[in-house]
């Protein structure tokens, strides 16, 4: 079955370009102008992915992006002609999965989009449950858990999670995150993964200097504190 796309910029130009090549790649594209259209579509629509401009004319594309992860774990790309780290950083923290800055090339575009779908909505085959210090994940549904009260996560933010916590101990350094949770075509940097992990801890309330589950190895990058298994 064909995956789906949802374009969102406001030039018509830039819509029926990636159109054209990710119609030739297989996908089922619709489009928005406007991020109101595009808030619409992802709730009637529910696409796969969606291509999201920042500069749109009546909402900027981070309130989008807010909004649907108010509703929806949909995979997000943001499209920015802002080139500076700091935007970059913000879209991603906003739970973003991935970004494209322009002048772009379409045909790198389609293969951002096929990186980003390739993810498994789930780390690995592993389907068991996880239940440790009163913090729960369960992988067939992909909800998240803490001393009971349920925790939004993104998709990416929920698989990262997924991984570090079906490996109690290990010590998993950024670039290893990226290959295993992104996948090995992700193109930006290493330090999207410490945004990620800012936004996992903020969820789950822990604590960055007296972490309760995701621990940071200076120098090396992350694990997650406790032995998975009963709670306890």
């Amino acid at each position: 079955m064909s995956r789906s796309v949802l374009v969102v910029d406001d030039e018509p130009h830039i819509r029926r370009v990636l159109r054209g090549y990710l119609e030739a790649d297989g996908f089922d594209v619709t489009e928005a102008a406007t991020g109101t259209q595009a808030l619409t579509l992802v709730q009637s629509g529910r696409p796969d992915l969606v291509l999201l401009d920042i500069r749109l004319p009546d909402l900027d594309g981070l309130e989008v992006l807010r909004r649907i992860r108010a509703f929806s774990d949909v995979y997000v790309v943001l499209v920015t002609a802002r080139a500076e780290e700091v935007d970059k950083l913000v879209g991603l923290a906003g739970g973003a999965d991935d970004y494209i800055t322009k002048p772009f090339a379409p045909r790198e575009v389609a293969a951002r989009v096929r990186a980003v779908l390739r993810r498994a909505r789930g780390t690995g085959n592993a389907t068991s449950r996880v239940a440790v210090d009163g913090l729960t994940i369960d992988p067939d549904s992909r909800e998240v858990s803490v001393d009971n009260t349920p925790v939004q996560l993104s998709a990416l933010e929920f698989d990262l999670l997924l991984a570090l916590a079906q490996a109690p101990g290990r010590v998993y350094s950024r670039r290893q995150l990226l290959e295993k949770v992104w996948g090995g075509d992700f193109f930006g940097d290493e330090r999207v993964v410490d945004v990620h992990i800012r936004s996992i801890r903020r969820a789950l309330g822990d604590d960055a200097a007296a972490p309760r589950f995701v621990g940071t190895v200076r120098g090396v990058g992350y694990k997650f504190m406790a032995a998975a298994g009963a709670d306890r």
